[in-house]
């Protein structure tokens, strides 16, 4: 990880999780999202390459909502540009 970049860790109950990352991108800056278990083992990874929107996100989202019908909780580790 560089210099520029920082790491935000959310806990978030399943239900809760496309909502929360189709919020994380829409803020922008993200680098990269991975979901984790609640025991910390990573189900997905998802590096946002610049210019990944709409339908070229669609099937990562669809693989979230798989993962969140899934979990009960998830932790979300957002990598970040400053």
């Amino acid at each position: 990880m560089s210099e520029n970049t920082r790491t935000e860790e959310f806990k978030i109950d399943g239900e809760k999780l496309i909502a929360k990352v189709k919020e994380l991108i829409h803020e922008g800056k993200i680098r990269k999202i991975i979901i984790k278990d609640k025991e910390g083992k990573t189900l997905m990874e998802i590096p946002m390459t610049f210019g990944v929107v709409g339908v070229l996100l669609a099937p990562q989202l669809a693989a979230i909502g798989a993962i969140a019908a899934l979990v009960t909780e998830a932790t979300l580790v957002v990598e970040k540009s400053e």
